[in-house]
């Protein structure tokens, strides 16, 4: 059994990122152009900082790919911080390296509400909160949307899974909005300001952010990710960690600044009745009329099953039921804010305004490409569970044939008992 598994290292104003991903199958063919372009997306937004400036992020292979292909072996990438130019002094890794005045001047010590700075200093006993926030910044995620960028490649070459995203909710800008379809996040602009789901809605989101700049707050909202085309039969519900919708949800959560997970149209059902809440099923096969899911996934065509509505998520009983997987994030506002909140000095233990430190406004349109990658890599890790096999060409054979089966299930009617 092969599982896809991702560390990554590196702190927000250190050299550089990197990510080791465990798991990736031989022959894989690696498009470097997508690598490039998901680390762009990641980039993108309006109410993003001055820090999106200065960095232009691109992820070096070093390790674990051979001619654009795959070896099987841990796949290594490296990603660069420019930013480490103007703060070699402040985080060095070696003693010499650190100017004490410099790195006192950058010292936190006025922890900052909602952010990691003091759970994290008493956790680790750090008196400079720098400690912590270094690697509880959002910066690290650069190196899990690259890492994301090859599960994605995984799912699409071996089963023509798709992962896209779309900002559903900014503050209260569309904060009653119905979970986005497959179709909605096709008709989307990816590369407008705020990556909306609805566009009618971005002007006034873009008005909301513009009005937070000039107050010096900050602004959350909702992206909703969706999945097309994935397969039945990934997780299981045997097992309470093996539930695919726990395992989505957690890696959704990790997420910075998210705070809650929704799968499918979890919200809106669990304030109604129990008849209005489910999607009924239907005869599958080529023509079902009605049906959300006619035609995704391989094999598609020829199901037995099909339903009309997606309120699942394309999860049930933590198993995909062959329609999209649809996991909405909800984002807090970012905890750095310009004009400061109520805290504490850790030198004086008196009150003081919490710190600030270079941040963004909102980060929503980027919070829904790193949520893409944790789902591709949740997907990714559960397709390789389930088929198994060292080789692209060996999951692909499994994968004929588990289709094959669940085609041909549940077969002919079982004789009568006499």
């Amino acid at each position: 059994m092969r599982r896809l598994r991702l560390t990554t290292a590196g702190e927000s104003h250190g050299p550089g990122l990197t990510a080791t991903l465990l798991g990736l199958p031989a022959g894989l063919r690696v498009d470097l152009a997508l690598l490039a372009r998901e680390l762009a997306r990641r980039q993108h937004g309006f109410g993003r900082g001055r820090r999106m400036q200065i960095e232009a992020d691109a992820a070096e292979i070093r390790g674990g790919v051979r001619g654009g292909v795959t070896l099987g072996s841990p796949v290594v990438l490296w990603i660069a911080n420019r930013d480490y130019a103007n703060w070699q002094k402040v985080m060095g890794p070696a003693a010499e390296d650190l100017d004490p005045r410099l790195a006192e001047l950058r010292r936190l010590k006025a922890p900052r509400p909602g952010h990691a700075d003091l759970a994290g200093g008493l956790k680790y006993l750090r008196r400079d909160l720098r400690d912590v926030l270094e690697r509880a910044s959002a910066r690290e995620t650069a190196a899990r949307v690259a890492a994301g960028a090859f599960a994605k490649m995984l799912l699409a070459e071996l089963a023509g899974i798709e992962v896209r995203s779309g900002v559903r909710a900014l503050g209260a800008v569309g904060a009653d909005a119905p979970p986005p379809t497959w179709d909605d996040l096709l008709r989307m602009d990816d590369g407008s300001p705020l990556r909306a789901v609805d566009p009618a809605l971005e002007p006034e989101m873009l008005r909301l952010v513009e009005r937070a700049q000039e107050e010096g707050d900050t602004l959350g909202g909702a992206v909703t990710v969706i999945a097309h085309g994935v397969p039945a039969g990934l997780g299981s519900h045997t097992h309470w960690d093996e539930k695919l919708d726990g395992r989505l949800a957690q890696a959704a959560m990790s997420v910075p600044a998210v705070k809650a997970v929704e799968i499918g149209a979890a919200l809106a059902a669990s304030r109604g009745f129990g008849s209005a809440a489910h999607d009924p099923i239907v005869p599958g096969g080529a023509g079902a009329e009605g049906a959300a899911g006619a035609g995704a996934g391989p094999g598609a065509g020829a199901r037995r099953f099909a339903r009309i509505g997606n309120r699942a998520g394309g999860l049930e009983g933590g198993i995909t039921n062959g329609e999209d997987v649809v996991v909405t994030a909800y984002m807090k506002p970012i905890a750095t804010l310009r004009r400061g909140l109520p805290s504490v000095d850790l030198d004086t233990l008196a009150a003081h305004t919490s710190q600030y430190e270079r941040s963004d406004v909102t980060a929503l349109p980027a919070a829904g490409v790193i949520a893409e990658a944790m789902v591709a890599l949740v997907l990714a890790d559960a397709l390789l569970e389930k088929l198994g096999g060292d080789s692209m060409a060996e999951l692909r054979a499994h994968l004929a044939a588990t289709t094959a089966l669940q085609q041909a299930w549940p077969g002919e009617a079982p004789p009568a008992a006499e």
